[in-house]
C-alpha cells in the first residue's frame, strides 16, 4: 500500500470538514483546497465540533486536530499526498476541470476518491487523462461518525487501486462495500430514496403525519437495521427455517404490499408539506441542534455496537 500518512481533501464543505477531521483523527496529516475565502475558518469550527465527538468514541487517540494546512489551489493541495478525497460541487464541468488540475501534481501511487452521490465514475473519468488512479469513494453523511463508504472501480481503473481505497478506509474505521455496476445514487441512496418515496407517499395519502412516519422508522425497523441489513433479519424472522421459510410464508404479503406502495413526486408543494410537518413533530428546532442531538445518539449507538478506536 502507498504511503497514506499525508492525505489531501478538495472541498471543504460538510461532507469535505467531516472527511478531514476523520482524517487527522486517525493520525494523517491533511492539506485542503476550498476557492471560498470563509470555508478555513469553517472548517476549523467544524473540527473543533467534530473532534469532541470523536473523542468520545475514542477515535482520537492517535491524532492530532492542528495537523491541517490550507490551500486555494488545488493543485497546491494533493502534492505529496498519498490518498485524496475530492468532494467540489457535484457538476460535471467544475469535477473535470478540478481533476485536470490535480492530475499533473499527482503523486504516481497517489488514489483518489470521489465523494460523490448522484454522478457516476464513468462521467466523471472523462476531467482526466489517465483515470486509472480513481475511483469512486462515497461516504454517508457525516463520515467522521457514519461507517459506511461506497467504493467502485471500472475497467479504466488500475488493478489493485480499489483495494488500496478499501484498504485505506478501513484503517480510518469505515465499513466498505463495493459497487459492482454503475447506477445512479449507487446502493445506499437508492434504498433511502425508497423508503423516503414510500414515506412520502403515506403522508400525502394522510395514513401518518410527517413526524410518525419518522418515529415508526427510528423506533422500529431502523433500530434492527444498525445491527443487521433487511434481508439477514427477514432470514431471522422466520426462525430455523431461515429466508426460505419467510420467503414461501410471506410472498403472498409482500408482493401484496409492493402493488401497493406509492408513486410520488418532489414538488415544491410536496416539499412545502414535508417542512411544515417536520417543523410541527420538531417544534420548529433549528438545523444545527437537531445535527447535534442526531450526532449524540449515533455515539451512543457506535459505543453499543462496540465501535473501536481507529486501527
Amino acid at each position: 500500500m502507498n504511503d497514506t500518512s499525508h492525505t489531501a481533501v478538495l472541498g471543504a464543505g460538510t461532507i469535505g470538514a467531516s472527511w478531514t477531521a476523520l482524517f487527522l483523527a486517525s493520525g494523517r496529516s491533511v492539506a485542503v483546497y476550498d476557492p471560498d475565502p470563509e470555508a478555513e475558518s469553517s472548517l476549523r469550527a467544524y473540527i473543533e465540533q467534530a473532534w469532541e465527538t470523536m473523542s468520545e468514541l475514542g477515535l482520537t487517540d492517535r491524532g492530532n486536530a492542528e495537523c491541517v494546512t490550507f490551500y486555494s489551489s488545488a493543485a497546491k493541495a494533493v502534492e505529496g499526498a498519498g490518498f485524496v478525497q475530492e468532494n467540489v460541487p457535484e457538476r460535471l464541468p467544475i469535477k473535470h476541470t478540478t481533476f485536470a488540475e490535480i492530475e499533473p501534481m499527482l503523486a504516481d501511487d497517489a488514489v483518489v476518491a470521489s465523494s460523490a452521490s448522484g454522478l457516476t465514475l464513468g462521467q466523471m473519468q472523462g476531467g482526466w487523462q489517465n483515470p486509472d488512479r480513481f475511483v469512486l469513494g462515497h461516504p454517508f453523511n457525516p463520515p467522521h461518525l457514519i461507517p459506511l463508504v461506497e467504493v467502485m472501480g471500472n475497467e479504466r481503473t488500475a488493478d489493485g487501486v480499489v483495494a488500496a481505497a478499501e484498504a485505506f478506509y478501513a484503517d480510518i474505521g469505515k465499513v466498505t462495500i463495493r459497487v459492482n455496476k454503475e447506477v445512479p445514487g449507487h446502493v445506499a441512496n437508492r434504498l433511502q430514496a425508497a423508503i423516503w418515496r414510500e414515506a412520502i407517499h403515506l403522508v400525502q395519502s394522510g395514513v401518518a403525519s410527517v413526524g410518525d412516519v419518522d418515529k415508526a422508522v427510528s423506533a422500529g425497523p431502523g433500530l434492527r437495521w444498525a445491527a443487521m441489513g433487511p434481508t439477514t433479519l427477514f432470514s431471522l424472522g422466520a426462525g430455523p427455517g431461515g429466508l426460505p421459510a419467510f420467503c414461501d410464508h410471506f410472498a403472498d404479503t409482500f408482493n401484496g404490499w409492493w402493488d401497493d406502495l406509492g408513486t410520488p413526486k418532489l414538488t415544491p408543494e410536496v416539499a412545502e408539506m414535508l417542512a411544515e410537518g417536520l417543523a410541527e413533530a420538531t417544534g420548529g428546532a433549528p438545523v444545527d441542534r437537531l445535527a447535534a442531538q442526531r450526532d449524540a445518539k449515533i455515539v451512543k449507538l457506535q459505543r453499543a455496537l462496540g465501535v473501536t478506536k481507529n486501527g
